[in-house]
């Protein structure tokens, strides 16, 4: 199967083409507010008071966005507070993006003047990017080009019956035809750390995810808490969820059964194709980021959602350049936001399909977003400040 996508010097393939315009700020968003075409995050944590270690995670996100399939070109510029770290400068980021073969600019302020006019240089890059950008055409595109990242969230029984495996399958699909597919969420494997390991593809790999689970749970133990009793979180009880590992049973499905090729860390690029477990964190901003950082060009978002009380699905994603899929088991859910979520797999629950028939539909709907359809949540002008997963304190 193949989708229509745009091919890449590097040999990957964007299922969208886009400007970015990096680190976010006054520069960044002003560009972007002048320039159809152009994107940037709503916000970022700029590095300042942050460890070399958090720095280093920051760089590496910043970095990852640039030379994701999906950027077209880049402007990077030296106007942010962090921007006189080691590991921040723009002169670094440049060469590191630069790497992936794509149109890189680094847009000097203090060499153009000032604030007003290294805006006017930046407007003037980025129209000609976005030109440049508009004469690239989709082709026919192997879909083990694609690579996907997967959160599951508010879970409720749903979410392990047919939800999480429907995207199981998807995953196993997609690991087949020769893509990458990425899943995390430490916290949401703890108490079937044991179970997913043994798919790790050698003894080195699982000791790095059982590894990953003993320090979150150190972590938590530091700070007074005991992790297995403070997850499942309320909305996961009132769902109907009675224990971290009852929800981590029916979390992991979401992974498929495909072997572990290596543990990620947050924002780390995969060294090949496969199945590979992402170190993060649940938040979906930060998750959404991470991945997207990694190379994803499309991130699922599996919801459980119990009903949906108190919250709103349309409210943007931290970076446009690449989409978010809603998906859905829960039939009261999905009625509820019918406008919002853009697949429903409650049909497994129904008995309308097996998992394998939803997963075909899912796996092709993935290749039409792929191939330029928009997902619901690109259809809203509103973009979610983006919030990084940063774990050391601040100084």
């Amino acid at each position: 199967m193949s989708f229509l996508g745009y091919p890449r010097p590097d040999g990957s393939a964007g299922i969208r083409n886009e400007v970015l315009v990096l680190p976010p700020g006054l520069v960044a968003s002003e560009i972007c507010h002048f320039v159809p075409g152009t994107r940037t995050l709503e916000s970022a944590d700029s590095g300042s008071g942050r460890t070399a270690n958090d720095r280093e995670t920051i760089a590496r996100v910043l970095i990852g966005l640039g030379r994701n399939p999906n950027t077209a070109a880049c402007i990077v510029h030296n106007g942010s507070p962090g921007a006189d770290y080691p590991e921040l400068k723009a002169e670094v980021l440049v060469q590191e993006i630069a790497r992936s073969g794509k149109p890189v600019e680094l847009l000097d302020i203090a060499k153009e003047g000032g604030t007003l006019d290294a805006l006017k240089m930046g407007i003037k890059i980025a129209r000609a990017m976005v030109v440049g950008a508009s004469r690239q055409r989709r082709v026919p595109c192997d879909d083990g080009l694609l690579a996907l990242g997967v959160k599951c969230g508010i879970s409720d029984p749903t979410s392990g019956i047919a939800g999480n495996p429907v995207v199981g399958y998807v995953y196993d699909k997609l690991v087949a035809a020769g893509g990458t597919a990425m899943f995390g969420e430490t916290t949401e494997i703890i108490g079937a750390e044991h179970i997913i390991s043994k798919r790790a593809v050698s003894p080195e790999v699982a000791a790095q995810m059982l590894d990953c689970v003993a320090k979150i749970e150190e972590l938590a133990k530091a700070s007074g808490q005991d992790i297995r009793t403070v997850n499942p979180v309320p909305s996961n009880i009132a769902g109907g969820i009675s224990s971290l590992e009852e929800k981590s049973l029916g979390a992991i499905h979401k992974a498929g059964s495909a072997p572990i090729q290596g543990v990620l860390q947050y924002g780390e690029r995969p060294k090949g194709k496969g199945l590979y477990f992402v170190d993060n964190w649940m938040t979906m901003t930060s998750i959404f980021l991470g991945y997207a950082a990694s190379g994803a060009q499309l991130v699922m978002f599996q919801l459980g959602g119990g009903g949906l009380p108190n919250w709103t699905l349309l409210e943007g994603v931290p970076t446009g350049v690449v989409p978010l899929l809603w998906v859905t088991a829960n039939p009261v859910t999905y009625a509820r936001s019918e406008d919002s979520i853009d697949f429903f797999s409650g049909t497994v629950i129904a008995g309308e399909e097996t998992i394998e028939q939803a997963g075909e539909r899912l796996y092709r709907h993935i290749l039409d977003i792929a191939s330029g359809t928009r997902t619901r949540p690109e259809t809203v002008r509103f973009t979610s400040p983006a919030q990084m997963y940063l774990r050391e304190p601040v100084f």
